[in-house]
């Protein structure tokens, strides 16, 4: 799952909570459009985001995070601090 670029880095910005496609990849800075709707995809099969679709008008698709996403960042968090520990 991690090993997929960009993965680890949605799901620490969905960490924020709701967003739509736009402000993603605005905030995510990294992947091109096309990359990040394949990452959301991938993400969405493995149960750790979900899209929400608003029929609007207009139209307005969301992506947040399952519980199991927010678990498996919170986790990440964690690995991160220890990290610094580590080599501080």
């Amino acid at each position: 799952m991690l090993s997929s670029r960009w993965n680890a880095l949605i799901l620490n910005v969905l960490q924020e909570g709701p967003l739509r496609f736009s402000e993603l990849s605005e905030r995510a800075k990294g992947p091109g459009d096309k990359v990040l709707s394949a990452r959301l995809k991938e993400l969405e099969a493995r149960g750790l985001l979900v899209r929400t679709v608003d029929a609007g008008p207009p139209v307005r698709v969301s992506y947040d995070l399952t519980r199991a996403g927010r678990e498996f960042g919170n986790l990440a968090q964690a690995i991160e601090r220890w990290g610094r520990e580590l080599v501080s």
